[in-house]
């Protein structure tokens, strides 16, 4: 009981719904953390407590999300009679490898960056082509010679030696990250978002997945992401209260 996964059989005729004043809720997705990661967490959240909102609105956030093309996944349930049970119009079609993309995006709080729809093998040396072709243009684009600090995950071909040099030499400063924190990620957030409409518009092939995912980025507004990028003192805090473990976020 203590997971706070209820068995199904716990809600009955002696254990009503309405006795517990319980929902049933689809559970959020969280990484698994192990101790030395919530430690590590927990550290690097105090030692960027001081962070104002404007500190963190001179960081260029970004992240790799995958989208995939689905069939029949936004309902599980169908209103059918007994007898329709093994009526092909009521049954839920998948596949076994649905057609994915992988994109990369930055943002900050001024503006979302430019967006790269993942062709090739992720890779350090694929990484870098990214970097100076989507990454830097952002970055001129979003702080107009202001400073800005780069935020990026462990990722390999992120923390790739020639990765690490190539920043290094163009003498951009990178956020350390603690591992397993995409709560700490306003970036997170806008995949989320953009998953969600582009579920909603139901594309059917890998092309209008493309087109959806760019349309629906390039609508994100801006109120919208200064209020992600201005939650970042309060995940910072959530970190600490829950001692490194994974938030709400």
């Amino acid at each position: 009981m203590g997971s706070g996964i209820l068995p199904e059989n716990i809600v009955g005729e002696h254990n009503p719904p309405c006795h517990f004043r319980l929902k049933l809720y689809r559970s959020k997705k969280k990484p698994y953390l192990n101790r030395i990661q919530k430690r590590r967490r927990f550290l690097w959240a105090k030692d960027h407590l001081k962070w104002t909102v404007a500190k963190c609105n001179s960081v260029l956030w970004s992240d790799k999300s995958k989208f995939e093309v689905h069939f029949g996944k936004l309902g599980r349930h169908v209103i059918r009679t007994k007898e329709d049970k093994d009526n092909p119009s009521c049954y839920q079609r998948s596949v076994q490898k649905p057609a994915s993309l992988i994109v990369w995006g930055c943002m900050s709080a001024c503006g979302v960056g430019s967006l790269h729809i993942w062709k090739d093998t992720i890779n350090a040396d694929s990484y870098i082509q990214v970097l100076e072709q989507h990454m830097l243009p952002s970055r001129r684009r979003l702080f107009q010679g202001r400073p800005c600090i780069f935020q990026h995950d462990n990722a390999r071909s992120h923390t790739a030696s020639i990765t690490m040099s190539w920043l290094h030499r163009r003498r951009i400063q990178v956020l350390k990250w603690p591992a397993c924190s995409p709560d700490l990620s306003p970036i997170e957030n806008i995949w989320r978002i953009i998953k969600r409409k582009v579920r909603q518009r139901r594309p059917k092939t890998v092309e209008q997945l493309e087109a959806c995912i760019r349309q629906e980025w390039d609508n994100i507004p801006i109120h919208k992401l200064e209020q992600l990028v201005s939650s970042v003192p309060r995940r910072l805090q959530s970190v600490i209260k829950r001692r490194g473990d994974a938030t709400q976020w």
